[in-house]
């Protein structure tokens, strides 16, 4: 039987065959995945049953399948975040969301915070941030019923579940109370553009969770007069956004009227999240 050195090499040769820009490290990913390790000998000898696992999980990323879909789970904020086809990979963009919250509340992370998360997916954002916030609890919304599931298993995967609830539901119809923190990442990418996403995107991400509306502002609009009432007085609001975006969603939400309180860049140096306030 072939070797850890063996077989990793010749995985790279063949995603780099299929045009994969990334095949040294999705080799790695993905062999670690079939073994179920984190730390590869390379000396190891694979046996009959992982060589087979490897296989089709290589046959799976070479039809364009992402990596983490293959694999089933995707870290984020230092937990672990199972996926399903009802939800979006949790991506280290994204944690700009949070680190942008989290600022929010500096000097505020020991109270009873009551947290909001639309369009949930996973629950990435809100688990996060109840992970850094011990007295917070948090609700999180999500249209597909599936994805309700997955993150309420997430909330349990990571010892979340006493302070996150989960629920289906249309953004914020039915919603009362009021929220110290309110987050998302709603789908923003205009309808016309999702064919000239990347086959990763368009054929593996939940459309529900991409099409933003002709324009890409859709959740926007809705935000802008649905997220007030719900804000709690001295509570924030933080939106993820697209490319492009920001002056368009702050135009909205000031007409909704919210305060704008500035922006936060994502690892790639594009601005992706967006703070409001009670005006």
């Amino acid at each position: 039987m072939p070797t850890v050195r063996e077989v990793r090499r010749l995985a790279v040769q063949t995603l780099r065959q299929a045009g994969i820009e990334t095949a040294g490290l999705d080799a790695r990913l993905l062999l670690e995945g079939a073994l179920n390790i984190r730390d590869l000998d390379p000396d190891r000898v694979l046996d009959a049953n992982v060589a087979a696992i490897f296989d089709g999980f290589l046959l799976r990323r070479r039809a364009g399948e992402p990596v983490w879909r293959i694999l089933g789970e995707r870290e984020f904020w230092g937990l672990t975040f199972r996926l399903s086809p009802a939800t979006l990979e949790p991506r280290p963009d994204s944690e700009t969301i949070v680190e942008a919250a989290l600022a929010q509340l500096a000097g505020r992370r020991e109270e009873e915070l009551a947290l909001l998360d639309l369009g949930t997916g996973t629950g990435c954002l809100l688990l996060a941030l109840l992970s850094e916030l011990p007295q917070a609890r948090g609700l999180g919304i999500d249209l597909s019923e599936e994805a309700r599931r997955t993150a309420a298993g997430n909330a349990e995967l990571n010892g979340l579940n006493g302070r996150a609830t989960f629920r289906q539901g249309s953004w914020t119809d039915g919603l009362a109370g009021r929220f110290d923190l309110i987050v998302s990442n709603p789908p923003y990418i205009p309808s016309a553009e999702i064919t000239t996403l990347s086959v990763e995107v368009r054929e593996h991400d939940p459309m529900l969770a991409l099409d933003g509306g002709a324009d890409g502002l859709g959740p926007y609009r809705l935000f802008a007069s649905s997220l007030p009432p719900l804000l709690a007085p001295g509570g924030s609001i933080v939106l993820e956004i697209g490319a492009g975006q920001g002056p368009d969603v702050v135009a909205l939400m000031r007409a909704g009227g919210l305060e704008f309180r500035g922006s936060r860049n994502d690892l790639g140096g594009h601005e992706r999240a967006l703070i409001f306030t009670l005006a």
